[in-house]
């Protein structure tokens, strides 16, 4: 008889342990199993062998498959758990598709994406050359590509791509969102056979399919996917890419709680490629001299980009629009008249964010989340972007049952509605959350592409690494709406958007026009950001990181209690704040900060109220301590390495 380690994929009893089973067959570490727990079944991964225990243990039941799971997902199992404090069986759930005991049938979606007819292209310049080479012969298992908009970061990926199939070995590509997904493949598609699609927006069955395909291949495979194709059991890794690697889409917030750019440097060789790195990610890589600069563009040519900053405080500039400036609607004007595109950002969607009382101040919220209703005009209904609830459109104040109810702010759907006002013989296509599914920028996006559309309008989607060759007009709505947050990575955020959206006129095929609307044009993120300095930036958030004590100098951790009643959220969170500041202090913990209990910025949701606590420590391992010691309930909810303290 042999003995076997299990990981199940249920935790049992309230313990998240690895189970003991035995087996008349030999069976592989990493190989799908089902086992008996209680009175039902369920999968489970072997994790190891064992010697014969003293108790009595029960039999595996099945293998599910002869393959065992590749060894760099074996890692992840038990490096996941580790290093985030994840349950063993959401990390098993998480490694393994939906349905993995169900018999299939042929899914009608295709598996992959075959090769198309290779276009003529532009062989690779010297900067991307080289930048090939000191990625090829760099040490560091991690390597930050940063390339500015234009640089030809993709023609990179695909050259790397090409040299790591010839030694043999697979590739995954990562991208933030479903949305980037046909773009990169359709690059990709230009010189390679076989590529795997992997994506949420896929039925279980094909997921399924697809997972069962990378499993059983002897073959080197090219996955691409968002953070979750990181699970494909490819054989032979031998090298992971993630563009656009400043996305908080590589952070999962449920269990388990992972870093996509974190776990993708413990499984294999990883590129990080942006144009705007996050700043713990680029002083990390930096130490590790990882850093590979690209800073010229993959095609020169003579075009230029004019930049335009407009005060939103002088109400001068905003004479025919409240929404658009004087010169904004200028532009957009002379790119209709030459047959060219205008793109129209800005990241709040809907008509109109708040709806308040001008009376007795009353403020339509939702009923769950306690947020304010967001109004959109086109459905004539209130909804909460939160939880998605929607209400009717409240003709007077249920309070004061005064009539001068106000719509105040605008969102994507306003400025849609204003833009078909100025320009009623335009062409306009607005992208955001509320888009028809069979109209998302990712289904069109060759009609928008080829100029079909005089106007685009969206929200941050369409600041994503997407080319628009025919556009001569940009134009940023509000490019501070972030800067106000209390939060501390609200000021890279706002960077990152602004730059990221800047460099879609910026790529070098049109002479154009770039409008950036600011209540605070004078604000440093936005100078930077308009300059696109990068450099200057980075100095200037690190130098109030290290002030403020948060990362890349210090690690955190968020303890957050969540009760029906304020009063018991309160009292609990103190009891918690005394238990942790006394460990600290027994244990000798030193450079340890702790904030005092403080409401959440969500403070009150449908479940209650929320309260919280934030620790700062130079070392890591002491939070985990920390976390080790505290009392675990069901009210206490926590994240290790948090990217927003929201």
């Amino acid at each position: 008889m042999n003995y076997y380690l299990v990981a199940p994929a249920k935790t049992f009893h309230q313990t998240d342990n690895l189970l003991t089973y035995e087996s008349e067959e030999k069976l592989a570490i990493g190989q799908i199993v089902e086992i008996p727990l209680g009175k039902k079944s369920c999968i489970g991964i072997v994790a190891d062998k064992t010697a014969q225990p003293e108790f009595e243990t029960k039999a595996i039941l099945r293998t599910i498959y002869d393959e065992p799971l590749p060894k760099q997902l074996m890692k992840a199992l038990f490096w996941l758990a580790e290093y985030y404090r994840c349950p063993l069986s959401s990390v098993v759930q998480a490694i393994l598709p939906r349905g993995i005991t169900k018999k299939r049938r042929n899914a009608a979606n295709p598996l992959m994406s075959n090769k198309l007819d290779k276009t003529p292209e532009n062989p690779l310049n010297a900067a991307q050359q080289a930048a090939i080479a000191q990625i090829e012969a760099n040490p560091a298992n991690t390597v930050l590509l940063h390339g500015i908009t234009g640089s030809g970061k993709t023609n990179i990926y695909i050259e790397l791509t090409k040299h790591t199939l010839a030694k043999g070995q697979s590739v995954i590509v990562l991208v933030p969102e479903i949305a980037l997904t046909s773009q990169i493949v359709r690059n990709f598609q230009q010189h390679f056979q076989d590529i795997i699609i992997q994506h949420s927006a896929q039925t279980e069955a094909v997921r399924h399919q697809i997972w069962q395909k990378c499993l059983q291949s002897d073959q080197p495979q090219v996955v691409i996917g968002p953070r979750s194709a990181l699970f494909a059991p490819v054989k032979n890794l031998g090298l992971i890419i993630i563009d656009e690697a400043h996305e908080p889409a590589y952070q999962q917030d449920q269990n388990p709680k992972y870093s996509a750019l974190r776990l993708a440097a413990k499984m294999s060789k990883t590129i990080l490629g942006t144009a705007t790195p996050l700043i713990a990610d680029y002083y990390i890589c930096k130490q590790h001299n990882a850093v590979i600069e690209l800073n010229e563009l993959a095609i020169q040519n003579d075009k230029t980009a004019s930049i335009k900053l407009i005060d939103l405080k002088d109400r001068g500039n905003f004479a025919r629009s409240r929404m658009l400036s004087n010169q904004l609607i200028k532009s957009i004007q002379e790119s209709l008249q030459n047959h060219t595109q205008s793109l129209i950002f800005h990241n709040r969607r809907g008509s109109a964010p708040l709806t308040v009382c001008d009376q007795c101040g009353w403020q339509s919220l939702c009923e769950s989340c306690f947020l304010p209703l967001v109004l959109h005009a086109d459905e004539f209904k209130m909804r909460c972007h939160t939880c998605g609830r929607t209400y009717p459109v409240p003709t007077s104040c249920p309070k004061c049952h005064n009539a001068s109810i106000h719509h105040k702010g605008f969102g994507t759907k306003a400025i849609e509605d204003e833009l078909h006002r100025l320009f009623p013989h335009a062409n306009i296509a607005r992208f955001d959350a509320d888009t028809d599914a069979a109209q998302t920028l990712d289904k069109v996006y060759d009609d928008v592409r080829a100029g079909n559309y005089d106007i685009v309008v969206g929200t941050q989607m369409i600041a994503k690494g997407f080319d628009f060759p025919k556009l001569t007009t940009l134009g940023v709505v509000q490019a501070d709406s972030q800067l106000s947050l209390p939060d501390f990575s609200s000021e890279e955020r706002s960077y990152q958007l602004i730059t990221q959206v800047i460099g879609r006129a910026k790529r070098g095929h049109q002479n154009s026009q770039i409008i950036i609307q600011s209540y605070q044009p004078e604000n440093p993120i936005i100078q930077h950001a308009v300059q696109n300095n990068y450099a200057d930036f980075y100095s200037y958030l690190l130098d109030k990181r290290h002030k403020s004590k948060l990362p890349p100098y210090t690690f955190l951790l968020k303890f957050s209690m969540t009760y029906k009643t304020e009063s018991i959220a309160v009292a609990n969170i103190r009891t918690l704040y005394k238990k942790i500041t006394q460990y600290a202090r027994k244990e000798q913990i030193q450079q340890l900060a702790i904030t005092p209990p403080m409401p959440a910025f969500h403070e009150r949701t449908g479940q209650g109220f929320t309260w919280q606590i934030i620790l700062k420590a130079k070392s890591r391992a002491d939070l985990l301590k920390i976390f080790d010691a505290v009392d675990k309930s069901p009210y206490l909810h926590f994240t290790l390495d948090p990217i927003t303290l929201l």
